[in-house]
């Protein structure tokens, strides 16, 4: 097998011109090398060099081995220092997968931000609403969870990205538009828009209509949160979002916001990741720029 080892010795050989150069650039005797090379030499039956007055002349195998130096040596220190930065988390890929409709404009602003941080970290969203995003983490399908439902597994860390509030929203002109906080009956008579989350999962039912023993008078959903606005603009009825959202994508619609209850319906966003993985760099990474990125009700 060929040593690396001496092609470094003629890559420095061929950069500095001779052998003295050589051996004390790699911190050796000029002895200890001319032995090296001689072992070389004999070993593979060839001469690598012809001495041409004070210099070095290569021979056709030295050129030969000279090229193929130049090639492989620096792909090899490129493997090193990749390796490197594998081990202290610098580089790897990281997968999203997302259970969290709304917040697909969070992550967005958040992504930016962390390419530019994270260059050599590959970076995939994939959105995980019609699968288990916790069997897909615990399955290594991908390696963070964006969800509103935490479990309390002991494979499994959650932590807090996002506290915000869901609000009702209605037309300027609509009767509720008034009230401060709505009611579940208030919503008997409505079309309500939501986004496309079974309603199992959906909180205006689970925590606000179900309890009351109430339901619309019809359900539909919206995949984009710009038509769920455009709808309530146009009268084609009322929809629940987070107030956040509203409040950055609302502007310049005749709309208004209302509180769900007196005390309303406060949520959190949470991150998942499998135990351990929390101290990978680049996915602590992310932590910190959610942290930074982070949407809080009390601010909006």
């Amino acid at each position: 097998m060929l040593d690396l080892q001496y092609l470094s010795i003629l890559i420095e050989v061929q950069r500095h011109g001779s052998l003295t150069a050589a051996a004390e650039r790699l911190n050796v005797t000029q002895s200890a090398l001319s032995h090296m090379v001689r072992k070389f030499e004999e070993r593979h039956g060839i001469k690598l060099w012809t001495k041409n007055g004070r210099g070095l002349r290569f021979t056709q195998a030295g050129e030969y081995l000279v090229a193929l130096a130049e090639r492989i040596l620096p792909q090899i220190e490129h493997a090193e220092r990749t390796l490197v930065d594998f081990a202290e988390g610098r580089r790897g890929a990281l997968r999203v997968g997302m259970e969290c409709h709304p917040c697909q404009r969070w992550l967005t602003r958040l992504t930016s931000a962390y390419l530019g941080e994270w260059p050599d970290v590959d970076f995939d969203v994939r959105s995980a609403f019609r699968f288990d995003g916790v069997a897909a983490l615990l399955g290594y399908e991908i390696d963070l969870l964006i969800t509103p439902d935490p479990v309390d597994l002991p494979d499994l860390v959650f932590t807090p990205a996002i506290d915000y509030e869901l609000v009702l929203v209605v037309h300027e002109s609509h009767p509720l538009a008034s009230r401060e906080w709505a009611l579940p009956r208030d919503l008997i008579n409505e079309e309500l828009i939501t986004v496309p989350v079974s309603k199992e999962r959906l909180d205006i039912y689970t925590r606000f209509l179900l309890p009351a023993h109430c339901k619309p008078k019809f359900h539909r959903t919206a995949e984009q949160i710009e038509l769920m606005l455009q709808l309530v603009a146009a009268r084609r009825g009322v929809a629940v979002l987070p107030q956040w959202l509203v409040i950055e994508q609302g502007s310049g619609y005749p709309i208004r916001t209302i509180r769900l209850g007196e005390h309303g319906i406060h949520k959190q966003i949470h991150l998942g990741v499998r135990r351990g993985d929390e101290e990978i760099a680049y996915i602590a990474g992310f932590f910190d720029l959610a942290r930074q990125t982070r949407v809080d009700a009390d601010r909006n």
